[in-house]
């Protein structure tokens, strides 16, 4: 295997400002609607979270977009996980977006919020039953000794909840991720990509070129 023959132009498409919306939000949505209507094979609201500990030891996992407004990008996950002590620890994280065969990455940073309990309860609701009862299963990111035991503690949830609603979790809620930065990111030949950053000042978005 010769990994540092592995490589290819980048010729799908390329980005100049006036491409660009005011509103990084509104670019966003620009992308992801592309992404969904190309059919790429693979979950397009999916994102890799990156997160901090108190010791500056970094960890990153996938996780799925769920909402997405003017204040920001919302995910769900159990409140005992590893990236929920993390931003416990730490609030600052990163996103990263990848639609490789569109040849675009988005990169985000900013802030983790805890979402209220309405909100994480609307959502939780909204889940296949299966879903609901899986979260009621999984001690997220806590070492278990076998598939066994997890498939006997979702068919035990199952049994539990067999009648009725699935009440949310107290251990189950989402995070809104405030940006403070969004980077556009779009591949072209020679490895000349082109990226623009909004930064956000106040409540207004400045965005600038990067060189690659």
């Amino acid at each position: 295997m010769k990994l540092d023959d592995i490589r290819r132009e980048y010729l799908y498409s390329g980005l100049s400002r006036k491409d660009l919306a005011d509103d990084p939000i509104v670019q966003f949505k620009n992308w992801l609607q592309m992404a969904i209507d190309a059919d790429l094979n693979a979950d397009p609201t999916a994102m890799s979270l990156a997160t901090v500990n108190a010791q500056g030891v970094p960890s990153q996992r996938i996780v799925l977009l769920k909402n997405l407004d003017a204040s920001g990008f919302v995910f769900y996950t159990n409140l005992g996980s590893r990236k929920a002590q993390n931003i416990a620890e730490n609030a600052n994280v990163s996103l990263h977006f990848a639609w490789l065969p569109m040849e675009r990455q988005i990169c985000v940073t900013g802030v983790a919020e805890k979402l209220s309990i309405a909100e994480a309860t609307r959502y939780f609701l909204s889940r296949p039953h299966e879903s609901q009862v899986a979260a009621w299963a999984s001690q997220q990111s806590q070492a278990i000794g076998s598939r066994v035991l997890l498939e006997q503690a979702f068919e035990q949830m199952k049994n539990r909840f067999k009648q009725g609603e699935v009440p949310l979790p107290s251990f189950w809620g989402g995070y809104r991720v405030r940006p403070v930065t969004i980077e556009f990111w779009q591949g072209r030949a020679n490895r000349l990509h082109d990226r623009f950053i909004y930064k956000k000042v106040g409540e207004s978005w400045e965005v600038e070129r990067l060189q690659p």
